[in-house]
């Protein structure tokens, strides 16, 4: 069984590696189906075990790596490349996502009676239209996230019902 896993170690390395950088591009350029997103989330975090097999079953070979600069400047380069995305940006601190978000952010901390008037709605329409969707709105002052999860929904569901009933 040992020998079965090291030998698969390096290829689903590879496969694995080539599916995580394909999805990644298509993310970073923003084309594709929504579906590379948990492509590429679930499928790293399979990664991490063909990966470990693959050091393990090549231990010599990566210590001697450990023995020479250019190892030690692409860890550091690596390293500082990833700490400059937790530099505040003076944005919407989202972490580099889009600013819909943060702007879907705003609007699900917001109340039915704050958010109706931007779709052209009363209260009450808004409100009958999230109770007919599900969402109970007992007293019309809690955010639409905190209806959304007392609906037991996510917050995307709560945002559909706002985008069918925009005028």
């Amino acid at each position: 069984m040992k020998s079965m896993f090291l030998r698969y170690a390096t290829p689903f390395t590879t496969g694995l590696f080539l599916v995580s950088l394909v999805s990644g591009v298509a993310l970073f350029f923003h084309i594709g189906p929504m579906a590379f997103h948990g492509m590429h989330e679930w499928l790293s975090m399979v990664l991490i075990l063909p990966f470990v097999l693959h050091v393990w079953r090549n231990w010599r070979p990566m210590t001697a790596y450990f023995r020479h600069v250019p190892m030690m400047v692409a860890l550091a380069a690596s390293v500082l490349a990833g700490a400059v995305f937790f530099l505040p940006s003076g944005g919407t601190g989202q972490g580099g996502r889009p600013p819909q978000f943060a702007v879907a952010n705003r609007l699900l901390a917001a109340t039915p009676a704050q958010v109706a008037p931007a779709l052209g709605l009363s209260e009450t329409a808004l409100r009958e239209s999230l109770t007919s969707a599900g969402f109970a709105v007992p007293t019309g002052a809690e955010s639409l996230h905190d209806l959304a999860t007392a609906a037991g929904q996510q917050d995307s569901a709560i945002l559909a019902v706002l985008a069918s009933t925009a005028n």
